[in-house]
């Protein structure tokens, strides 16, 4: 594509994001704390999920200060019901960081913002283009998507040479000087024009530049990588009573959904029983002996 033709693009694109874009608590402000909230939730769940956490989230804790100052329990009470709960714990470890290492102010170089946990490349470019104007392309689902589709890309984006391929198109169309609102106008067109199936083609305000819509193929961009095997694990869980009591433990702060509170157990292991199962597990955990009385439930769980 022609310089020319990329300012043009540039042009359409953030004039249509002016005139449609969604009204979204995080695109009222400007605060870095804020946007770096929204940007973590936003990690792997949907916008309209997120919206009603973010609002609830920053009435409760509307600086870094404070979130660096409550218990971990909090914030993840915070977050319950958004899934992903290391972001949680990432997201309170940086608030103590940036409190103690720069003085509460949320760092402005793009080396710093990424080397805070729970923060990879693609975050760290969004909050330096949309907190501080700063040129960084953003590449998330919704990106990979239009320029893989404008493009015709070949290689699936989920391969290190799709990857580069896309990350060299993200950055030739970027426009500098505007980057956060590029950024954001790119991400929406993916999000509601660009969709994975049934593009809104006929109204999109790049089609002209789009190679795979020219071709009548956009539907087969992004190329697919190939599925890999689901494990399927299963897993005995003990309901333990004392009386009017009901044991539940928490799971180390390091392990997945770490923090969290369970009922004991754990995953069956060859030629073993559920009942044995729960009664080495909770052996094991919380050296406890327990007698198996009944059945409670056969749960499938996806995720």
């Amino acid at each position: 594509m022609h310089k020319n033709e990329i300012k043009l693009f540039q042009q359409r694109l953030i004039r249509w994001y002016e005139n449609e874009f969604r009204d979204l608590p995080w695109r009222r402000t400007g605060d870095p704390y804020a946007i770096w909230v929204a940007e973590v939730m936003l990690q792997q769940t949907q916008v309209k999920k997120v919206a009603p956490y973010f609002e609830r989230f920053l009435r409760a804790l509307p600086t870094v200060q404070e979130l660096a100052s409550v218990d971990l329990d909090v914030v993840l009470k915070l977050w319950e019901g958004l899934g992903y709960y290391a972001r949680a714990r990432n997201l309170h470890k940086a608030a103590k960081i940036i409190v103690e290492k720069y003085n509460g102010k949320f760092p402005s170089r793009f080396e710093q913002v990424q080397g805070l946990p729970g923060i990879g490349a693609y975050t760290a470019a969004a909050i330096m283009s949309i907190a501080f104007g700063a040129d960084f392309p953003v590449v998330d689902g919704n990106v990979n998507r239009v320029l893989c589709r404008v493009f015709r890309v070949d290689k699936p984006p989920g391969t290190p040479a799709g990857q580069k391929i896309v990350q060299e198109k993200a950055d030739m169309m970027l426009a500098r000087g505007r980057a956060g609102l590029y950024n954001q106008a790119i991400m929406e067109l993916g999000a509601v024009i660009c969709t994975p199936r049934s593009p809104r083609c006929t109204i999109c305000p790049t089609s002209d530049f789009c190679r795979a819509y020219e071709a009548h193929e956009q539907e087969k961009y992004p190329a697919k990588t190939p599925p890999k095997k689901r494990p399927h694990k299963h897993i005995a869980i003990g309901i333990v009573r004392k009386g009017d009591d009901i044991l539940i433990d928490q799971r180390k702060k390091n392990d997945m959904l770490g923090g969290l509170w369970e009922f004991p157990g754990g995953q069956v292991e060859a030629g073993e029983s559920h009942e044995e199962t729960v009664r080495r597990e909770i052996r094991e955990e919380l050296a406890l002996d327990v007698k198996v009385l009944d059945h409670f439930a056969t749960i499938e769980h996806q995720y």
